[in-house]
């Protein structure tokens, strides 16, 4: 068993059968997002990538279980559903993300209203980020 994967997994309860196509498309379409967003600055990689593993977990084994071990992927993964953790790398790449976007707005945003909304929504983003318990392998 790869290390990256939880102990034991949750049991997913799947949707009907009817249903299933749904969650296959959020799933591949938000790592698609995932994937665009580790090349675009300010598109979140990680949130979109927890939503394609939770959404493949009710409509693609083959996506969910790839994702789980996938070697970028699958800590993170793992990290959020079995603890609710996020690693202080990502706390900090996630951070200065949001500050360098913040400063770019500061710049080219001529609207102070949408500069200083968009500026107070990454402050809670952080703000509820760095709550968030750390892995145990980080404690």
């Amino acid at each position: 068993m790869s290390p990256h994967l939880p102990p034991e997994p949750r049991p997913v309860s799947r949707p009907p059968s009817r249903f299933r196509w749904a969650w296959w498309v959020l799933a591949y379409a938000s790592l698609g997002v995932g994937i665009v967003g580790i090349f675009v600055p300010g598109l979140p990689t990680t949130v979109f990538v927890l939503i394609s593993a939770w959404a493949a977990a009710r409509g693609s084994d083959r996506l969910h279980d790839w994702l789980l071990r996938h070697p970028r992927f699958g800590r993170v993964i793992t990290d959020w559903h079995a603890h609710g953790a996020v690693s202080r790398r990502a706390k900090w790449m996630a951070t200065l993300t949001m500050l360098l976007c913040a400063l770019v707005m500061l710049w080219c945003v001529p609207l102070a209203w949408v500069k200083w909304l968009s500026i107070g929504c990454m402050v809670v983003v952080a703000t509820w980020l760095w709550a968030r318990p750390l892995p145990p392998g980080e404690r």
